[in-house]
């Protein structure tokens, strides 16, 4: 048995506009061992909301599975989000990508009104009732925000999220390029990723940060 922090990632499939993002995704998975901890990955499997082409956006004509897509993350080693224990994780991180407000909730449809993915829901309840942080990424936030009352999340400077997150009963911090922001309260670490307009190399200060300041949570 490793006596490593074991952090449970939650991907949406793999791809910004249709899945989890995956430079968010990827530079997650380095920080969590680069500070001493392992991952497990896991994901819905379930239908993809749809199929994107990522040089035109255009809609494809093809049907993906999100579990299958986001195993080309996790490079095979992931779970479905139905096998979830939350006894067996000490922390959850959820990355962002469109995938999150698509296929692990409705979002990007239903904006504040949005309804979360029932095995999504379960594994954020659970880790919440057992006080064990919590971060999100990029979009990902909007997902706490519906589930955790009052919690305190960052999309960084969207003004439009910034107020969808306060009419779900959450409140929003704006945040720049690299910064994090952290509910001490809820035990919850956000940070705004691509919802700003970013480089690859301001994205992996802000999942360091965020891992490193959900490791300093653990124990405590």
């Amino acid at each position: 048995m490793s006596s490593k922090p074991s952090i449970a990632v939650i991907l949406a499939g793999c791809g910004n506009k249709d899945g989890a993002e995956i430079h968010e995704a990827t530079l997650t998975l380095w920080a969590i061992h680069r500070h001493g901890a392992d991952y497990q990955c896991y994901a819905p499997d379930k239908k993809q909301h749809h199929v994107l082409n990522h040089i035109t956006g255009e809609e494809m004509a093809e049907e993906r599975n999100v579990l299958i897509e986001s195993a080309r993350i996790a490079r095979g080693n992931i779970k479905s989000l139905a096998q979830f224990d939350a006894t067996a994780h000490d922390v959850l991180i959820l990355p962002g990508g469109f995938g999150a407000a698509k296929n692990l909730c409705s979002y990007a449809f239903d904006g504040p009104e949005c309804t979360v993915d029932e095995s999504v829901a379960a594994a954020v309840r659970a880790m919440h009732a057992a006080k064990k942080p919590i971060g999100a990424l990029c979009i990902a936030p909007v997902i706490l925000a519906r589930l955790l009352p009052n919690v305190m999340v960052t999309v960084g400077s969207d003004l439009q999220t910034a107020d969808n997150i306060t009419r779900m009963g959450a409140r929003h911090q704006k945040t720049t390029h690299g910064e994090i922001a952290v509910d001490t309260t809820n035990r919850v670490v956000t940070t705004p990723c691509y919802m700003l307009d970013a480089r690859v190399d301001q994205i992996g200060e802000g999942a360091e940060r965020l891992v490193i300041a959900l490791l300093e949570m653990v124990g405590k």
